[in-house]
């Protein structure tokens, strides 16, 4: 039994979305250039780039070759098609940015916060910020990728309530913040996740499908990387470890936030990690030091030996403020070597990995949007 012919207008979509593509990659080409990159012969190109140009989502530039032979005209994605906001709310402050399909960046805004700002301060300065991104672009943002250093419930978007989480919102709600100035989706995980995929996409661990990021910072947290996927859970808290119980600094069993005040390494009234007390300790010389140092490798080694042990993974990958420091990540290496289930441990390697990890699925996100609209009613 032959197989049936796919139907001219899937045909036509699925040369759209080649030519669509390829203009995502590069700031302009001619039909020729396109057709040399997707492989399709230049009629059928030109066909796919008229009917572009009528639905407006390809235009003209105006810009021609030169030199011997044919002119030809350039062509490119459509000004108006907007961008995606991309934020980062952190316990300093909110960073946020407009990127279009081909990840060019269209301004940014940064609004400081003071310490426990709270729900209502985070929520107004990321209205605010993406009220004036909005303004500076050509076109609406069409969706938002948001990087949250709290848990984020998976099916609502909305931060989540821990115990003794240092750095906790309320429920702030993105979504919500942002339903009246993004038109589409918006799309929030928290900020260990997107270092994660970060580094998967263009750091330390690319090309290893299995993995773990272990963020050491002023919070705690963890991302589990399986099959190139992060793994997020039923409500999206895989990888929440400061409650993982482990072992303290005399041996007895506490949980992982717990050991940080067994050490005195806390900032004062919070749970929050004191990074500058405890990068001044992991460099400095002394019995007393070299105490600290050797209790915290075992607490972060009691941590990963669970997450050796759950997830399996080829390697580890130590992140963060204080996380990546080689004292550190000597020490995991020696503990983790005496461990029945040995693994490499990795220092991170990117600057604002989740950041980078959010601005790239919002470029994904909007040119797959793009991509839909030439033909909304194709089944994709």
């Amino acid at each position: 039994m032959t197989a049936p012919k796919p139907s001219l207008e899937l045909l036509r979509a699925l040369t759209d979305e080649n030519v669509l593509r390829v203009l995502m990659a590069h700031a302009r080409l001619t039909r020729a250039e396109i057709a040399t990159r997707t492989g399709i012969s230049k009629p059928t190109i030109s066909e796919s780039v008229q009917r572009l140009e009528q639905a407006r989502l390809v235009v003209d530039t105006g810009e021609r070759t030169t030199g011997r032979g044919r002119v030809g005209s350039y062509y490119a994605l459509a000004p108006h098609l907007g961008t995606a906001l991309v934020a980062s709310i952190t316990p300093h402050g909110v960073v946020a940015e407009a990127v279009d399909a081909l990840g060019r960046t269209h301004g940014q805004v940064r609004a400081a916060l003071q310490a426990d700002a709270g729900q209502e301060a985070v929520a107004e300065a990321l209205g605010a910020a993406a009220v004036q991104l909005g303004g500076r672009t050509g076109g609406p943002l069409r969706l938002a990728v948001v990087s949250a250093a709290d848990p984020v419930d998976r099916a609502t978007g909305r931060l989540v309530h821990l115990p003794d989480a240092p750095f906790l919102v309320g429920a702030l709600d993105p979504p919500a913040v942002l339903a009246g100035t993004v038109t589409g989706p918006v799309l929030v995980d928290n900020d260990v996740n997107w270092a994660a995929r970060a580094e998967y996409e263009y750091g330390c661990v690319q090309g290893v499908d299995d993995f773990v990021y272990l963020h050491l910072g002023e919070g705690l947290g963890c991302a589990v990387v399986g099959d190139g996927v992060v793994r997020r859970g039923h409500r999206g808290l895989v990888g929440e470890i400061a409650h993982l119980y482990t072992a303290g600094p005399d041996g007895q069993a506490m949980t992982f936030t717990e050991v940080f005040a067994a050490l005195d390494l806390r900032r004062a009234s919070s749970t929050a990690v004191d990074v500058p007390k405890l990068l001044e300790i992991l460099e400095a010389p002394g019995a007393g030091a070299e105490r600290v140092r050797v209790a915290l490798a075992h607490a972060i080694g009691g941590v990963l030996s669970a997450a050796l042990s759950f997830a399996d993974p080829r390697t580890v990958v130590v992140g963060g403020p204080w996380g990546s420091r080689p004292r550190l990540i000597a020490a995991l290496e020696e503990h983790l070597t005496r461990s029945p289930r040995s693994v490499p441990v990795t220092a991170a390697a990117l600057t604002l990995p989740e950041l980078a990890g959010a601005r790239s699925r919002a470029v994904e996100e909007l040119g797959s949007l793009i991509v839909r609209s030439a033909h909304p009613a194709t089944q994709w």
